[in-house]
């Protein structure tokens, strides 16, 4: 068959350890021998970020800037162990925060499903998408060890000259300090990306924080939800779709007793915490999509989870490994949607659809990798290594196609 057309590159971050092996071997397999592929390539494996300072994730997040869609592989955020394992200049900063940050963007992170595996929350029948803000709070805190009596202060002096002052605590003896902020347009950025997101799922979107003890904090959050929800309720009303506001630990426990198909929005910690949860009590962290959506309309998807290290250490060893890799499979697929979309391709958003049609048939069957295995219910599972559940994957792929 005569291969599928592109007309805009995608820009194709390549990754680290497993992930790095698996994406190559899903381009090699599923999307090579179909796809005319083209795509600005970027390296950032930690060793070429190490070896341009890591100005690769900058060049990167420009060019996904330009091209509008990207696809990324995970990738590593050192410590000290990889300082030493990877003979790094500096411990670098994580890609995934770097290009959140110059993107302005938003994650969007939904699971995916399959009948034979059941959620652990027995209520719920539709995936949720978690969409968590990518700025500010914990993740750019900074701290103090207080070691003796005394008295902390928050101060925040302006260039106006004009100064703000609050006691935090008066210690009577050793303890800890943090301080932590947030931005209004960071914040109305997420608000955008999320009501956005939203019309273009058609699904209703929930907003939590806990302003009834953060007034000020918690309370611009949602103040500025509120205010830009004012742009898209007509819209929303237009597609029956509804913006609903409710405290963090309401949210959890409606959350709980919920169907689930909808968009739950958190601030940074909590959505970093409550995606993990969600994924986990749908199945598997490997079968989590990752979006990462800007307000002026860029899009970057990924995997949800990380590098595989375990697996990459068997690997190198010449062991045969069974890693899920359907979560990278659809980060490439979602790519090529949205892709397709903008550049009014049919051809490549139904190839996009066919390619998780095969993921989803091939599961169903009862091929699947280790991770799954003991989680499905109703069939009897036959585990592949990874080399065999794509080679499964490619058939339905070739019948489809």
């Amino acid at each position: 068959m005569e291969k599928i057309k592109m007309t805009t590159p995608l820009v194709e971050m390549d990754g680290d350890e497993m992930t790095r092996i698996l994406w190559k071997m899903i381009k090699d397999e599923l999307i090579l021998p179909f796809v005319d592929l083209k795509t600005e390539y970027y390296d950032l494996g930690l060793p070429n970020r190490d070896k341009t300072s890591d100005q690769v994730t900058v060049d990167a997040a420009n060019a996904t800037k330009k091209y509008g869609v990207a696809v990324k592989c995970a990738t590593i955020t050192p410590n000290a162990q990889r300082m030493t394992e990877y003979n790094l200049k500096e411990m670098y900063k994580s890609p995934n925060g770097t290009i959140r940050s110059m993107l302005d963007g938003t994650v969007f992170r939904t699971p995916i499903t399959i009948p034979s595996i059941h959620p652990a929350v027995k209520f719920w029948k539709k995936p949720i998408t978690i969409a968590r803000h990518a700025y500010g709070d914990v993740y750019k805190s900074v701290d103090i060890v207080v070691d003796e009596p005394g008295t902390a202060k928050l101060v925040f002096e302006g260039e106006s000259g004009k100064t703000q002052e609050a006691i935090i605590h008066n210690f009577k003896g050793a303890g800890v300090l943090q301080g932590m902020h947030n931005t209004d347009k960071s914040i109305r950025s997420f608000a955008h990306s999320c009501f956005q997101y939203a019309l273009a799922l058609k699904q209703s979107i929930w907003f939590a924080t806990k302003d009834t003890i953060a007034k000020k904090y918690d309370g611009r959050f949602r103040a500025i939800f509120d205010e830009v929800f004012q742009e898209y309720k007509d819209r929303f009303a237009e597609v029956g779709i509804e913006y609903f506001y409710t405290l963090i630990d309401d949210a959890v426990a409606r959350v709980m007793r919920s169907e689930g198909g909808f968009i739950w929005a958190c601030k940074n910690y909590d959505g970093d915490v409550m995606s993990d949860m969600v994924s986990t009590a749908f199945g598997s962290l490997a079968m989590m999509t990752s979006v990462l959506v800007s307000p002026d309309g860029n899009y970057e998807y990924e995997a949800a989870h990380g590098t595989v290290t375990r697996h990459y250490y068997k690997y190198l060893k010449g062991e045969e490994t069974s890693t899920n890799p359907i979560a990278t499979i659809f980060a490439w697929s979602g790519a090529f949607r949205k892709r397709g979309e903008k550049d009014n391709l049919p051809e490549l958003v139904a190839y996009a659809d066919k390619l998780e049609a095969a993921c989803l048939d091939t599961l169903n069957e009862g091929y699947a990798t280790k991770d799954l295995v003991n989680l499905m219910e109703g069939i009897t599972p036959k585990m592949l290594t990874s080399a065999q559940f794509l080679a499964e994957i490619r058939k339905h792929l070739e019948k489809s196609l």
